[in-house]
């Protein structure tokens, strides 16, 4: 991981300490993939941007999701393949994702990819490639 200065400033997103709930759409747009693929799916990303992937959280409670953090805006626009969600409010209200603190105890959140001044979100085209390729299927448009 990278260290806490690895982001100069510091998004106002990020809570100081432990975690905080952050809604999604304002700051930023979120992708979930559950359990394994979600682990699969962030590994690919981040091998493939050298480990400089941008924000990706790990939940560890529940199903074991990832949340991919992307560009405001984006995430709806994309076709994603099954198994993998844009986390979006819609009609029945706002949603929000745990965003963890850079350090410090933030269980059950964790940073799996921290966010970066140069990768401050998560490529979503690569995202979608990539998740496309792990479940096994082929890109749709």
């Amino acid at each position: 991981m990278e260290p806490r200065n690895s982001l100069d400033p510091v998004p106002s997103w990020i809570p100081a300490s432990g975690h905080a709930l952050r809604e999604v759409g304002v700051t930023f747009d979120a992708v979930r993939a559950i359990g394994m693929l979600g682990e699969e799916i962030a590994y690919e990303v981040m091998q493939f941007t050298d480990f400089r992937a941008g924000p990706i959280v790990r939940s560890g409670i529940g199903e074991r999701s990832m949340y991919f953090l992307l560009k405001p805006g984006i995430a709806a626009a994309l076709h994603w393949p099954p198994g993998v969600e844009v986390v979006s409010g819609g009609e029945r209200g706002a949603a929000f994702v745990g965003v963890p603190a850079l350090d410090g105890l933030t269980w059950p959140l964790d940073w799996r990819s921290r966010p970066t001044a140069e990768s401050p979100f998560v490529d979503a085209v690569l995202l979608q490639e990539m998740a496309w390729l792990r479940t096994g299927c082929a890109v749709e448009e």
